[in-house]
């Protein structure tokens, strides 16, 4: 008799305390939960046992790459509706979910587990980065970390960003707006935040595919050196520059920040880069960027933030951000990104929250990604696929809830006399008169 799903759903709600939110169907075909629901669907009893053995996203998240599990019906809804019982559950062993004492619970647990089949589960996804040597953020593990989230391909990154290949969020001067046109509208206001002007020497951090660097110098005839990580990006970056004639405005170099030298700059950018540094680093890529600006530069800092956590020490890194995703990158609170600038001399001058923006952003590259679907398989893996709907789609929630926002930081290099250079109506973003 076909009742794996009811057998699911009551345990469940035995263990959670409450019922599931989502309808589950299961591998006999069974199917079981409230109507006209989400459907969670496990194809596959190894999915339950990747769920037993890591019980939240990890877990959830290896179902998932492995194609075990799906979901039909609104993803959005879907993943919204489990973040209380997986994204905010099972980390405490203190929570319900890690039943140790209630014979009740344990029962169930039992159940669940003959429901599995026998344990431990088959290893994680090849999509998963497990083996990491050498200390955290060195030059040569955060060469191989860069390499796992950007080196995919660059025509997978066409289908997913669009023409602009901006690969941050874009500002959206109208909800209406096309994202082309968001991502053009986000590049002049940074041009703009900085002053650039015919001439001006601009390092461009973690420069992408070179559309800043491009833009920067079409638009406001500044000479840009954009520096990246990623061999692939850099390749990219200098066909495009050669197609429009701009290489002798633009240079490219495959570099770490810790190694530029050819200082000053008038303006520095660093747009969705300082992810990468992490905590142990901070203070010197700050001293690092104030030390390559002249007296009076610029640095704009575009940087995804999370919330403040109570006992900050508990703050741990996202299990499947960590394993799939950006390896080592870490998120700091805006207030934390603003002291450490100030900390290595820098003056900041505006701070823009644009948290929204980011939501927009990413809903545009899911429904690229999904229109693009077949095709997006075949460049990469369908695991790799499945990795960036469930990334894109969990971080557009989770900046529509105000879990995580992103903020633009105008920094100046002020020099002693005080003189910053900017204007004095805020936000004018020109020179002094």
């Amino acid at each position: 008799m076909a009742d794996a799903a009811t057998r699911l759903t009551a345990l469940a709600d035995k263990l959670l305390g409450e019922p599931l939110p989502v309808r589950v169907r299961a591998w006999d075909g069974s199917e079981a939960g409230p109507p006209g629901a989400p459907v969670v669907v496990l194809r596959h009893r190894r999915a339950l046992r990747r769920l037993l053995w890591k019980p939240g996203e990890l877990g959830l998240a290896r179902a998932w790459v492995a194609g075990e599990l799906d979901i039909e019906g609104d993803l959005y809804l879907a993943l919204d509706l489990l973040s209380g019982l997986i994204w905010e559950r099972g980390g405490d062993p203190k929570d319900p979910v890690h039943p140790v004492r209630d014979p009740r619970l344990r029962a169930a647990a039992r159940e669940l587990l003959r429901l599995a089949g026998p344990l431990p589960p088959p290893a994680p996804p090849a999509e998963e980065l497990r083996r990491r040597t050498g200390r955290l953020h060195t030059r040569r593990r955060d060469r191989r970390a860069v390499s796992h989230h950007y080196d995919v391909g660059n025509a997978f990154y066409e289908l997913v960003l669009g023409p602009s290949m901006v690969y941050s969020c874009a500002y959206w001067e109208r909800p209406d707006a096309t994202l082309e046109e968001a991502q053009r509208d986000k590049l002049e206001l940074i041009c703009r935040k900085l002053g650039l002007k015919e001439g001006d020497r601009l390092l461009d951090v973690g420069c992408g595919w070179g559309s800043l660097a491009l833009h920067a110098a079409r638009h406001h005839g500044a000479h840009v050196v954009g520096i990246t990580l990623s061999a692939e990006q850099a390749a990219y970056a200098r066909k495009r520059i050669a197609e429009e004639g701009l290489a002798d405005r633009i240079e490219i170099r495959v570099q770490d920040y810790r190694d530029v030298r050819d200082g000053p700059y008038d303006a520095v950018s660093s747009i969705g880069m300082a992810e990468h540094v992490g905590s142990v680093r901070y203070r010197e890529y700050a001293d690092d960027l104030y030390a390559l600006l002249k007296d009076g530069g610029r640095l704009l800092n575009h940087q995804i933030a999370r919330r403040p956590e109570g006992d900050e020490a508990a703050y741990h890194v996202d299990e499947f951000i960590d394993a799939y995703v950006f390896p080592d990158g870490e998120l700091a609170p805006l207030g934390r990104t603003l002291s450490t600038l100030e900390d290595a001399g820098f003056e900041a001058r505006d701070v823009e929250a644009i948290r929204e923006h980011y939501g927009l952003t990413l809903r545009q590259w899911v429904r690229n990604l999904e229109a693009g679907w077949e095709r997006a398989v075949r460049l990469t893996t369908p695991g790799r696929a499945r990795v960036w709907r469930l990334y894109m789609a969990a971080s557009a929630l989770s900046f529509e809830r105000n879990r995580i926002g992103v903020n633009q930081i105008l920094a100046v290099k002020t020099p002693e006399g005080g003189g910053s250079g900017m204007g004095l109506r805020s936000r004018t973003w020109g020179s002094a008169p």
